[in-house]
């Protein structure tokens, strides 16, 4: 395989990774570093860097689009993004401390929670579920779009939200991936927000999260123009795609397609990672 084939295939896989990640909140680095490291061949550190500059991509792709529509909810993003980024950091400097076949294993069970995450039904927020004082006090509450015009919510559990964030940045930082599994399970599951609005401020938050891990990664030398420059174009025209499919789009099945795929792709990570294949 020469230089061009390579970009070029690269390129198509991110492309499809940016998609899957914008609809489902997840961020492409789910998909993108066990197809470097399996398909390609790619050294995982390298794979990881190259992912963080895409999930940097995938959010900046995204996030514009949502904000523009009215689904993201920039406060609780930015207040978010205090535990997300420290966990980032600590996540990157034990990434570069503990074996490729330790982190392989870390991630093949993400990946496993990830595929369990996007197949699950979402849990219904009680009529008589009151807000979070914290929440009202720090104006988290919000509206959001439909077709009947705009719906209010609000924001419960503000503390373990931010707990759950702080792992969520940590493993972005140690695997290269948006953890956008955590990021929309603590404000879907733990804090009631709506499922889009959960979503789209998770795509609003994981380039964020990303850039803080990135620059570590930078310093060691983990980012390979070659692999990083398709891998971001790539990703940057999915995440693009995504945000006009989700908007308008009922995304069950795909979040279904999407939890099978990347099932088998931490078994294969998990297989690689006991069995010595990295």
């Amino acid at each position: 395989m020469n230089i061009l084939e390579f970009s070029v295939l690269v390129a198509a896989v991110s492309l499809l990774a940016g998609f899957l990640g914008a609809l489902t909140g997840l961020g492409g680095g789910v998909v993108l570093v066990p197809a470097l490291t399996l398909f390609f061949h790619v050294d995982i550190r390298y794979a990881i860097g190259a992912s963080l500059v895409s999930v940097i991509a995938t959010s900046s792709g995204a996030a514009a689009a949502y904000v523009k529509e009215g689904f993201t909810n920039i406060r609780i993003g930015m207040f978010l993004e205090i535990a997300t980024t420290v966990g980032a950091l600590v996540g990157a400097f034990l990434a570069l401390s503990v074996s490729t076949s330790a982190i392989a294993i870390v991630f093949g069970l993400v990946l496993l929670y990830s595929a369990f995450f996007a197949s699950r039904p979402r849990l219904a927020v009680p009529e008589d579920d009151h807000p979070d004082p914290l929440a009202t006090r720090l104006r988290l509450n919000g509206t959001y779009p439909t077709p009947e015009g705009p719906k209010a919510y609000f924001v419960r559990r503000v503390p373990a939200g931010f707990g759950l964030m702080f792992g969520a940045g940590a493993l972005s930082g140690m695997l290269g991936i948006g953890s956008g599994a955590v990021k929309v399970l603590a404000m879907d599951q733990a804090m009631r927000m709506p499922f889009k609005v959960s979503t789209t401020t998770s795509n609003f938050m994981i380039g964020v999260t990303a850039a803080a891990s990135a620059g570590v990664y930078l310093g060691r030398g983990y980012l390979d123009p070659g692999v990083t420059m398709p891998v971001m174009l790539g990703v940057l025209a999915g995440s693009l795609l995504g945000t006009r499919v989700l908007v308008s789009a009922k995304v069950h099945h795909m979040r279904l397609v999407f939890g099978l795929v990347i099932a088998v792709l931490g078994l294969e990570m998990l297989y690689k990672g006991l069995f010595g294949g990295f």
